[in-house]
């Protein structure tokens, strides 16, 4: 693993070529350069400039760079990073052929669908370690592995072996290589991405529905740096604040992998992503802030930064700068702990981080009330930590947080889907203050409202009621499988892809005239989406009118549907 924390910036996000139709080119990779050189002299911390996907030939086995793309190869990328004290890092496949041509030294590696390298027969793995050399030898110190197929193997050895016997040669195969690798290059870091779980569970990353189990070996980290737990998406809780969504995705995922024995310092979270493509849902900078404050408060020490860096202007990058410097040496004492509840449960939660001086504790309420979690002050040291001497340091605009001790010990108390930072003993200090996240508003107040959802046809379920007379009304619902796990529904990718909101919807009819709802999740998500959320505003309405609420899918494989309701209050 890594000896400290580190920044590393990956350019995936600025442009998408999954998820989207934006590709990479030299000069958008060099455009990020320099917004990564801008901000790093405001502050922020970013240590390495990561390629993602895409920079290579499909005929170049990971030693030529892409043309028309890259005219004159990654020379003029590299330097620059060199010049400014920055290390580059290349993506690559750990072994299956992704917009690749074979090359002739893996031609005796391939599967019977050459698709993918077996690691531990062939000339497949010498010939890509010692591509990974070669960039080494020109200053490239991070490479980060995905797309891997632990099940490859060549078409006599697929008749002769057990699946279970392959993917253990190939498991062994990568780790001594890498270990070998890494004697020799001391200075490299690997990030390991996806195909790393075990296969008799697919999805695993998919969603937050699965109960816990220990779905991938913590020993991988013998190997790799880091692991990832899972591109940012939205959670299997439904959510008004579609951005808290993702929050509680990652949350969870780390919660996860920890689960499975993964220390935090060792889960690479990939939180933080802003930017103009379908990979990010075309976020922009939308909720930033909390997404920022809990990618590091998750306490992983490959601390990654995708997207544009463009969007982050020089008012942004003072504060950016400023969150890094409270939670990074937080980070690197190597005393931060989850508690609470589990995220994809709608259970609040959170981060503690201590030191000698006090703590720092990151909590999250993913659920549609108000609620209240108790802090764990006995992880902090005993002195300076009353509640007498905490401050809230952050939180989202609307309700207000409150901290104070019950007859249950200290607890803070959060409105619906609301975040929040809280310093105590030496981290209670108004020199910390983080201020409010204003585009995320939590409303004031919320309560549940008693409602029959009856089914109404295939796919559909409906309900009525004679809702509050002012305020909004709140409406959720949710679909699952036969099996009663998360049901998620996608519509495909930008820019051809079909919003959720044509695919999940809510309707509301107060004497047969539809009433506007309100809704954030209409976007095309290319991770799917297994709940819709949406408000109405009750001004306005006929007063004790009835209104009728229907909430419906076109997903066939739906099984079931449930929905709530709740009158909330916005100040």
């Amino acid at each position: 693993m890594l000896s400290q924390p580190v920044a590393i910036y990956i350019n995936w996000a600025s442009y998408d070529e999954l998820s989207d139709n934006v590709e990479l080119t030299e000069a958008l990779a060099l455009q990020q350069l320099d917004e990564m050189i801008r901000l790093r002299a405001r502050g922020v911390r970013l240590d390495y400039y990561l390629m993602d996907a895409f920079w290579y030939a499909p005929d170049g086995a990971y030693r030529l760079w892409r043309k028309p793309h890259w005219p004159e190869g990654p020379d003029r990328w590299l330097a620059r990073c060199i010049e400014h004290g920055i290390k580059p890092g290349l993506w690559v496949t750990t072994n299956t052929l992704c917009k690749l041509d074979p090359h002739p030294a893996w031609r005796d590696s391939l599967n019977a669908s050459n698709s993918a390298c077996c690691l531990f027969s062939g000339g497949y793995l010498a010939h890509f370690l010692e591509s990974l050399h070669l960039w080494y030898e020109r200053g490239v110190r991070l490479f980060k592995f995905d797309f891997t197929d632990l099940g490859a193997a060549t078409p006599e050895l697929a008749r002769t072996m057990l699946p279970s016997q392959i993917r253990a040669m190939n498991i062994a195969a990568l780790s001594a290589g890498l270990k070998q690798f890494r004697l020799k290059h001391p200075e490299v870091v690997f990030l390991g991405y996806n195909g790393f779980d075990e296969p008799s569970t697919p999805g695993l990353q998919s969603g937050t529905s699965l109960p816990f189990r220990k779905l991938i070996d913590p020993a991988w980290l013998e190997a790799f740096d880091a692991m990832y737990c899972g591109d940012p998406r939205p959670a299997d809780v439904p959510a008004m604040n579609f951005w808290r969504s993702k929050d509680v995705y990652s949350d969870h995922m780390v919660r996860f992998y920890e689960q499975a024995g993964y220390p935090l310092a060792g889960i690479d979270n990939s939180g933080f992503m802003v930017g103009v493509t379908g990979t990010c849902y075309h976020r922009g900078t939308a909720a930033w802030q909390g997404m920022l404050l809990l990618s590091l408060a998750r306490a992983g020490w490959a601390n990654t930064y995708y997207g544009n860096l463009d969007l982050i202007d020089d008012e942004k990058a003072a504060w950016f700068a400023r969150a890094q410097q409270l939670f990074f040496p937080l980070q690197a004492r190597g005393r931060t702990s989850t508690f609470g509840g589990t995220p994809g449960l709608a259970e609040p939660y959170g981060f503690a981080a201590a030191d000698n001086q006090g703590a720092v504790f990151t909590v999250v309420n993913p659920s549609q009330n108000v609620a209240s979690l108790a802090i764990p002050l006995d992880r902090a040291p005993a002195g300076g930590t009353s509640p007498a001497q905490s401050r809230l340091l952050f939180a989202d605009a609307g309700f207000k947080p409150t901290i104070q001790t019950t007859a249950h010990g200290t607890q803070v108390t959060l409105g619906p889907e609301q975040m929040a930072v809280i310093g105590i003993g030496a981290y209670a200090s108004e020199s910390l203050d983080l201020g409010t996240q204003l585009d995320s508003p939590i409303p004031a107040a919320s309560q549940p409202l008693a409602a029959m959802f009856n089914h109404d046809g295939a796919g559909a379920i409906t309900a009525e009621i004679v809702p509050p007379a002012d305020g909004l009304l709140r409406i959720l619902f949710r679909q699952t499988d036969a099996a009663g796990f998360a049901k998620r529904t996608s519509g495909g990718s930008p820019p051809k892809g079909v919003g959720l909101g044509k695919l999940l919807t809510i309707t509301v009819t107060q004497d047969g005239k539809a009433v506007p709802v309100a809704i954030n999740y209409d976007k095309a998500i290319w991770s799917g989406l297994s709940w819709a959320a949406g408000e109405i505003k009750l001004t306005g309405l006929r007063a004790g009118g009835p209104v009728r609420i229907r909430c419906a899918t076109t997903d066939a494989g739906a099984a079931s549907l449930t929905g709530s309701l709740h009158h909330v209050r916005y100040e």
